[in-house]
């Protein structure tokens, strides 16, 4: 996805375009929004940047979609709104999505022209994903006792409200869960979404998960729901070794609770991900698999999907009615399946580590004296803790409007945890302004 002459990533464009329609919305309307088709039309980006800006606006409680209707403008939470408050929403505070590969965008879009070249009724227009089910399902079959197929795999717009969907239908609404953290802030908030009472696994003294503690909250606590990386841990980007994952299954395997493997990041190992995984290790019965189609093919493709074994998840997804574009749902089908995503996968490695490794280098060189940290092993931040107390609010203030973006610590955990922490991403496709901010960001925390 590229960037407006503004600077902004395409789906920012389209959440300002929105953002206005919102503003002027007129109740006796009803509030309706544009169709994705409409938009995407009348803006000229892709189908998936406006379902990106959408599901931005459905987060943040200012839209709601309907399903087999479309999106409406949520008038109660407009007027509750701050005057102004829509304009600091316009830049997230969290890291954008990756911009999509060159050569996979320009993959996935010729497979888009070719399919809507075809006349009659053609399978995308009425396959429902399911040639993209079937092909994810395929990906993560590794062997007899861990195979899936196409009805095992369920597709929505993107992480949180697929979480919001089928934590419910799991009766896990309410429940504990127990979460190593820092966690993926969209898992942590539909986690709270479902009112459960999330329990924390911290890092040890080592770094390492604190199995003595994962182990006590198993058994004393009336734990339903688990949740772990695959094999990365975000942010902090440190694989999981394989021994520490066989302790996971084996604790688990005396407790009956689901498993949710947070597979959002794999991809962005620097290095191939490792054969071992966590779901290869603990009942397959009793396990749910998050992923993400954005983590290979970038903005173009927010949607996420859940692999899980259990009935009645089905007719939830289905009641919920997300509203995937079927064409760009069968061009991603046909990209893995021609082989363009595998072959995608090792530049994509190399960029996110060389690019890892340049700002680690600026990073250290500027903020050395006020930051530590360690080089991840995946990942498109560092995980930093600061040496001494700072005004956060002034960090954030300090990189507003630039490339590099600052995200609390506080976000990856619970009640405020991770304060002395903060992760730093580099948003730019070229290095140009890198040293002017991390100069101006040395002299904020140097003010102690």
């Amino acid at each position: 996805m590229g960037r407006s002459a503004r600077g902004e990533f395409a789906y920012q464009t389209v959440y300002r375009y929105l953002d206005a329609l919102i503003a002027q919305a007129d109740d006796a309307e009803q509030g309706r929004l544009p169709s994705l088709r409409d938009l995407a039309c009348r803006l000229r980006v892709s189908l998936a940047t406006v379902q990106s800006a959408y599901s931005l606006l459905e987060h943040q409680g200012r839209v709601r979609s309907v399903p087999k209707s479309g999106y409406f403008v949520n008038f109660a939470a407009r007027e509750a709104m701050p005057p102004g408050g829509g304009a600091t929403l316009i830049q997230p505070a969290f890291i954008q999505p990756m911009a999509s590969p060159r050569a996979l965008e320009r993959a996935l879009l010729a497979h888009e022209r070719r399919l809507s070249r075809q006349t009659g009724q053609a399978s995308w227009r009425s396959g429902g994903g399911a040639l993209l089910r079937t092909v994810l399902a395929a990906r993560y079959t590794r062997a007899c006792g861990h195979c899936w197929d196409a009805q095992h795999v369920h597709l929505a717009t993107d992480v949180q409200a697929l979480l919001e969907t089928v934590l419910p239908a799991l009766h896990l609404q309410g429940t504990t869960a127990v979460v190593a953290t820092p966690c993926c802030w969209r898992v942590l908030q539909a986690l709270q979404q479902a009112r459960m009472r999330v329990l924390k696994v911290s890092p040890g003294v080592h770094g390492g998960l604190d199995l003595t503690m994962f182990a006590h909250l198993l058994r004393e606590e009336p734990v339903r729901l688990v949740v772990m990386p695959s094999c990365l841990f975000m942010p902090q980007g440190r694989l999981m070794p394989a021994q520490e994952q066989r302790h996971v299954a084996r604790l688990l395997a005396d407790h009956p609770t689901w498993l949710l493997e947070n597979d959002l990041d794999s991809e962005y190992c620097f290095a191939e991900p490792p054969t071992l995984r966590l779901r290869d290790v603990v009942d397959a019965s009793r396990l749910l698999v998050l992923g993400s189609l954005e983590a290979t093919l970038g903005a173009e493709a927010p949607y996420a999907y859940l692999l899980c074994r259990q009935s009645g998840v089905n007719e939830a997804i289905a009641r919920r009615g997300f509203l995937l574009p079927p064409l760009r749902q069968q061009a991603i089908a046909h990209a893995h399946t021609k082989g363009d995503v595998d072959a995608g996968l090792p530049a994509l490695r190399i960029d996110l580590q060389s690019r890892m490794e340049y700002l680690c280098c600026r990073v250290e060189l500027h903020l050395g004296n006020h930051l530590a940290f360690s080089r991840p092993d995946g990942g498109r931040g560092i995980w930093a803790r600061l040496k001494h107390p700072s005004d956060m609010e002034a960090v954030l203030k300090t990189v507003a409007g630039t490339a590099l973006s600052v995200i609390p610590g506080a976000f990856f955990g619970l009640q405020g945890g991770f304060p002395q922490h903060m992760v730093l991403a580099w948003q730019g496709e070229t290095w140009d302004g890198l040293e002017q901010v991390l100069r101006k960001l040395e002299r904020v925390l140097a003010c102690r």
